[in-house]
């Protein structure tokens, strides 16, 4: 992937947010820094510090606009139906991510920070909660409306969860090309078991 997805914003924030993920794409978290954030975007590090006084002041808003953007992503699934809107919010979560291998690398990075920096533990744990919400409503919505086997929708949304954060590191770390697929596949194995556990598969009782 060349960049980020696109965004019809094209302000100076937006450019360095851009720059930004350039930069780590290709140097890392480790060696990254506001030269080189600079570079990506063009302008002196007067030009980026004038927007941002330290590098984690940056970092901490590259954060926030990333998880924004997939926020809205989740936000923008559109049909209200319980079983096909489950699907689509595990497509995004599992499939789209293809498209964006070098974006869950920097996001992989950030997070390996996370037990040492508050604002970025504070950041993924907000995301985390709001996707956990987004997963723990449709199943309780797909329960009241006699689709999903009665469960604790909390727990299956955790252990949704992990299954598609176990997913992406190892497609990271281990640069396994079939690993979000066969994540996908294992949630759909675990919403027929434990949503679906009495119907025929179909969801029909």
């Amino acid at each position: 992937m060349a960049d980020l997805p696109d965004r019809a914003s094209s302000d100076s924030d937006e450019e360095i947010m851009r720059a930004t993920y350039r930069a780590l794409r290709d140097h890392g978290y480790a060696d990254l820094t506001i030269k080189r954030i600079a570079e990506e975007y063009g302008k002196s590090t007067a030009a980026v510090h004038y927007h941002y006084d330290t590098k984690d002041d940056l970092l901490v808003a590259f954060l926030d606009y990333v998880l924004d953007q997939f926020g809205e992503t989740i936000h923008e699934v559109e049909t209200i139906d319980p079983e096909q809107r489950l699907e689509l919010l595990l497509d995004k979560l599992l499939v789209a991510p293809e498209d964006h291998h070098d974006l869950l690398i920097a996001m992989l990075e950030m997070r390996s920070q996370a037990p040492y920096n508050e604002a970025f533990r504070d950041r993924f744990q907000q995301n985390d909660e709001y996707v956990r919400y987004m997963l723990r409503t449709v199943i309780d919505h797909g329960i009241n409306e006699g689709e999903f086997t009665p469960v604790d929708s909390e727990h299956v949304a955790r252990a949704l969860m992990t299954i598609v954060d176990g997913g992406r590191t190892r497609a990271v770390v281990l640069d396994e090309t079939d690993t979000l697929a066969t994540a996908r596949r294992t949630a759909d194995e675990y919403v027929n078991a434990v949503l679906r556990a009495d119907t025929d598969g179909s969801g029909e009782t």
